[in-house]
């Protein structure tokens, strides 16, 4: 640790977090000139060279072994990942937005290695930092007592409670709550074709489905992300359930690793996938969480699991109307929707117990035609309209079938 106290030892040697230092412009520019991951004898060192001093935490996390860095705030365009990994001892590094006003850094590990010390000096000159993480080699059962995000309650979720239910939609005076999830953001790009990533296509869409729904005048409109930052899945669902959405539409725009597909589709939630595609996709979204350095201990409780199953299970009917409502507005509107443009697979995003939900994958990036659709605002604003003509039907139909449900 530095003389001056900047950077404070968190209360266990598992994790490090900054102090907060003297007020700093909003950026701070990560050098390339002096920043690198290499090897040492019997370890690991990290160094970054920034433009300014700026807050810091430092964590492991574990299956599979990561190094995270989390950054306010960070601008790593300078830096190539490449010329960054000169290290055997890791086989991979991402760097990206993470939440607003903060940014991550995760260094995936070949092995499990103990952080030993993290420091950051500032040169009281010039006001530029230099941050070094060592670690060293721990066998996997140290490594896995170590590892986890530290407890902080600006960074954590509230505690899981019991939401009071929610009249249906129609039964209550005023517009329905929408909430508008864009895919992906921050440090996870989701699907890249070129220089265009899905994150900042589905943040595109979801701004102008709200515009379009704010418009219309019977909606109320929330977007779990505004800006390029990475949001948890469990974030997500969490801020629908805090907003007391009636709706939720997680947007994405995928691409295929191999195969053939072009279209629109909607999915909703189901134990089974309707078929491979649609298995790998969830998976795809799941692990997104994992590699932008989420801590996924403790998320199993079978308890509670059987007992939003019960939830879901009025819930479940009314997102599989609302799914081909969406498809049948698209292909109305001329399209194109895949040819199995109603599919279902196990989203985590998609688990809300109490809020119908939908995943809308409004083309694959891997289609140099969908592509160019999903880059045409012309062909957007269709199929943005088309998304606002199958709430308005849904709605009505939902609120008359309410009645039936309660008897």
């Amino acid at each position: 640790m530095p003389a001056d106290g900047y950077a404070q030892q968190a209360s266990t040697t598992s994790s490090y977090t900054s102090a907060s230092p003297p007020a700093f412009s909003a950026l701070a520019r990560a050098d390339p000139a002096g920043s690198q991951i290499r090897d040492t004898w019997g370890g690991m060192e990290v160094a970054l060279r920034l433009s300014q001093g700026v807050p810091y935490r430092v964590f492991t996390l574990d299956a599979p072994p990561r190094l995270v860095l989390d950054f306010r705030e960070v601008d790593w365009s300078q830096l190539n990942r490449e010329s960054l990994l000169n290290a055997d001892r890791a086989i991979g590094v991402r760097m990206g937005g993470f939440r607003l006003g903060w940014s991550r850094m995760v260094v995936d590990l070949a092995a499990p290695l103990a952080l030993d010390g993290a420091s950051m000096q500032v040169n009281s000159r010039t006001g530029a930092a230099e941050l070094t993480v060592s670690l060293t080699k721990a066998t996997p059962e140290e490594f896995a007592a170590m590892a986890g995000a530290p407890r902080d309650p600006i960074w954590d979720l509230p505690a899981a409670q019991a939401l009071p239910r929610k009249p249906a939609p129609g039964q209550a005076d005023g517009p329905m709550v929408v909430v508008i999830d864009p895919g992906h953001g921050g440090i996870d790009p989701g699907a890249q074709s070129g220089n265009t990533s899905e994150k900042d296509l589905t943040l595109r869409i979801a701004r102008e489905l709200e515009e379009a729904l704010i418009r219309n005048g019977n909606y109320t409109v929330y977007l779990t992300r505004d800006s390029d930052i990475f949001v948890s899945l469990e974030r997500r669902v969490a801020m629908a359930h805090r907003a007391g959405a009636d709706v939720f539409l997680s947007l994405h725009a995928d691409a295929l690793a191999e195969g053939l597909a072009h279209g629109a589709s909607v999915h909703t939630l189901s134990h089974t996938a309707s078929d491979r595609a649609s298995s790998r996709l969830a998976e795809r979204h799941d692990r997104a969480d994992m590699l932008s350095g989420v801590d996924l201990s403790g998320k199993d409780d079978e308890i509670a699991d059987v007992l939003l199953d019960l939830a879901r299970l009025e819930t479940r009917p009314r997102s599989e109307v609302l799914a081909k409502a969406i498809v049948q507005a698209m292909r109305d509107a001329g399209g194109p929707v895949n040819k199995r443009a109603h599919r279902h697979a196990d989203f985590s995003v998609l688990k809300a117990a109490d809020i119908p939900s939908v995943l809308i994958e409004m083309g694959y990036m891997s289609s140099p035609r969908d592509l160019a659709n999903l880059l045409d605002a012309a062909w957007r604003a269709k199929m943005i309209a088309a998304i606002v003509t199958a709430l308005d039907v849904w709605r009505a139909e939902d609120a008359a079938a309410a009645g039936l449900r309660r008897q």
